[in-house]
């Protein structure tokens, strides 16, 4: 693969401690004030978008260049250390001073995911800190997780808005991925659907999360699903033409060309736009029109061999749609790798350890993967 792609935005470092196998229902259950918890080893390794589709486009055989910030201080280290295994830690920026980022990764068994989270030096991150001469060579840009990065979010989104025209301008496909937003945070407070409709005109390849988006573009429908849903997962309770094709009308209405709705276990949701909107994405992709144009459809997950943690995939199943289709592959297909990928990831406690190359993945769907049931 000769195209050069960028994954900058958000990076962290992700602190996991591993719980007891035993399924637990409720968070008060294995939390509450006063008790003692013992757990085994925690996981230690890179997250946010950078790290997690960054490094696992690299695993997948893309020429991916990871560009984030972090601070000075010794979680910065560790940080820069983790990316240099894989090469991936020449163009980080190093903020003197400043702290670097961290999650607290709660993945309790039978409980959703939760995070105790520091933006640090995310907060500062802004479109100049991307050179044009870098983004000149490259055929995409995937930028992941604004919400969670002051700078980006401020000013109804100007400079995610100043980044992705001139990524546009000088050749470069965008992709963007979102992130969950603490409701009582600054940016929670933020007109996301506003800060959106700035944005996503310059998007070519739109990649969130069901919950992300629908909270941030039609908040009464998302207070709907959490009604309906009763404090389980909402993924679990989402029908196709009555609450997902809905809010992808919305999100096509905003300017999307290709959108992906991760929606958790039960699978992802793809619609793509016509052939004249296709015409405005960069020619360096070499994206046949005719395979891509007019395409909507909800792709199953696979089946998991087990069960560990969900930390990274959503992330690392982008990873695969984007590097799949670097590769030349049909939306169909890179759809299919995305899900698979998915499944992959959360049989390992980390991000990356559950990555699996494009052809092992394509064999094992050939061979008849299950699908799970919906």
């Amino acid at each position: 693969m000769n195209k050069k792609v960028i994954v900058a935005g958000h990076i962290c470092l992700d602190i996991t401690p591993v719980f007891p196998k035993t399924a637990r229902k409720k968070i008060d259950d294995i939390l509450m004030p006063g008790k003692l918890v013992e757990t085994k080893a925690a996981s230690v390794a890179t997250g946010g978008a950078v790290a997690n589709t960054g490094l696992a486009m690299k695993l997948l055989g893309a020429d991916a260049r990871l560009m984030g910030k972090v601070g000075d201080d010794e979680f910065g280290e560790m940080i820069c250390s983790i990316l240099s295994k894989y090469g991936a830690e020449k163009d980080m920026i190093r903020a003197a001073g400043e702290a670097s980022s961290y999650s607290v990764v709660l993945a309790i068994p039978g409980i959703d995911r939760m995070f105790l989270h520091c933006p640090g030096t995310n907060s500062t991150f802004e479109a100049s800190d991307i050179p044009d001469k870098v983004l000149e060579e490259s055929a995409l840009l995937h930028f992941g997780y604004p919400p969670l990065m002051k700078r980006m979010y401020e000013d109804d989104g100007d400079q995610l808005v100043e980044l992705f025209k001139r990524a546009q301008s000088l050749g470069c496909a965008v992709s963007l991925d979102l992130a969950a937003v603490d409701p009582d945070s600054e940016a929670g407070k933020k007109d996301w659907e506003h800060i959106l409709s700035n944005v996503i005109p310059y998007v070519d390849f739109f990649v969130p999360s069901i919950e992300e988006i629908c909270y941030m573009i039609d908040k009464d429908r998302y207070m709907s699903w959490q009604k309906r849903a009763a404090n389980d997962d909402i993924t679990k309770i989402l029908d196709l033409n009555n609450d997902i094709r809905p809010l992808a009308d919305k999100c096509m209405n905003l300017g999307c060309k290709v959108l992906l709705l991760k929606c958790g276990a039960p699978g992802i949701y793809y619609r793509t736009a016509d052939s004249h909107t296709f015409e405005k994405i960069s020619p360096k992709l070499e994206l046949d029109i005719n395979a891509w144009k007019d395409k909507e459809s909800f792709e199953r997950s696979y089946k998991p061999d087990t069960v560990l943690s969900g930390t990274g995939a959503g992330d690392t199943c982008i990873a695969a749609f984007l590097t799949a289709m670097l590769e030349g592959n049909t939306p169909e297909e890179c759809v299919k790798m995305a899900a698979a990928t998915g499944a992959c990831c959360v049989s390992a406690y980390d991000a990356l350890s559950g990555i699996k190359p494009l052809s092992e993945l394509k064999k094992r769907i050939s061979d008849g993967w299950e699908k799970i049931d919906v």
